[in-house]
């Protein structure tokens, strides 16, 4: 009993550190993409996350969101990260096309997370991320569609290129996991002309924590929540809970505050094949006019081991 307290209380501790250190933090930056699978692919909203896998991971994710309506976003990314053991030092790389009607947002970044062992099972990663932003938006293509485009956007292409920076917290044992992050820091505005200019969003700050509950040696349950939070919006959240079977499938379901209720579903074809699939029945506004969103995911881990057993990410 004494033992289980200390372990909540050392859990409350870490928590309230990463509160304090990311709310010291202001920043503005470009929206981020957002996807439904990201309890498995976590440096996609964290770069903390680098080299949290132990060993070279590779994930590609591609996204259509409410498929159906003109415009909607479309989204791919590639993440490779590994982990230096003797360094304890993550390092990663990250790749995204973003595309939102006229608007195009392509990303590259490198990360590096150092891991700090805060007790025998338990780890704290620290997590900075930098790279390139490339925006581009297409103005003039509204013009064969509309008649009531402003003048000053007609045959309009603009491109930006800007240099990010991001960072994040992460804490990891065997029940619990807890991390903060904010992957955009630094203003991204573009002028069209002298008098019109653009800022790009606001951006977002996440929290993700999950916990894991054992029910035998088949069965496990991971009820998790992300908040995401982005100045003068709404605080959104995600609901999600996966039950795992034998550490080979995982069903999920999760619910995306007034937006979708969401059905997962991960195979682990191999001991490093991992396949993914997400569908998003849209609840919103969005929903009269959408069939959904469809994501996925294939995820290769480049560890191996000679009794053939999975190692239990």
């Amino acid at each position: 009993m004494i033992a289980g307290m200390t372990s909540i209380q050392n859990h409350f501790r870490v928590v309230l550190t990463m509160l304090l250190m990311l709310t010291c933090l202001t920043a503005w930056g470009q929206q981020n993409a957002q996807f439904t699978q990201y309890m498995f692919s976590g440096l996609v909203i964290n770069p903390a996350y680098t080299g949290m896998d132990e060993a070279l991971n590779v994930t590609f994710v591609n996204r259509s969101q409410w498929v159906g309506v003109d415009g909607a976003p479309v989204t791919q990314t590639l993440t490779a990260h590994t982990l230096f053991s003797k360094s304890k030092l993550g390092v990663g790389l990250s790749l995204m096309n973003d595309k939102i009607g006229v608007h195009r947002n392509q990303k590259i970044a490198g990360s590096t997370a150092y891991h700090l062992s805060v007790s025998e099972n338990a780890v704290l990663s620290f997590g900075l991320q930098a790279g390139l932003n490339i925006l581009k938006s297409n103005y003039g293509s509204l013009s064969s569609t509309s008649t009531t485009v402003d003048p000053q956007l007609v045959n309009a292409s603009i491109g930006q290129t800007y240099f990010n920076l991001g960072l994040g917290f992460y804490y990891r044992s065997p029940k619990f996991h807890v991390g903060l992050s904010l992957p955009d820091l630094i203003p991204q505005r573009f002028a069209i002309n002298d008098t019109t200019s653009i800022t790009w969003q606001k951006a977002q700050y996440f929290v993700f924590s999950k916990y894991v509950i054992r029910i035998n040696d088949f069965l496990q349950v991971e009820p998790s929540v992300l908040i995401k939070y982005k100045p003068d919006l709404p605080i959104s959240f995600d609901l999600n809970a996966c039950l795992i079977i034998k550490q080979a499938l995982t069903l999920g379901v999760s619910y995306r505050k007034s937006e979708s209720i969401d059905f997962l579903l991960k195979a682990q074809l191999t001991p490093q094949l991992q396949f993914g699939y997400s569908y998003d029945f849209v609840t919103g506004q969005v929903s009269n006019l959408s069939r959904g969103s469809h994501e996925l995911m294939i995820s290769y881990l480049f560890k191996y081991s000679h009794d053939n057993i999975a190692s239990p990410r």
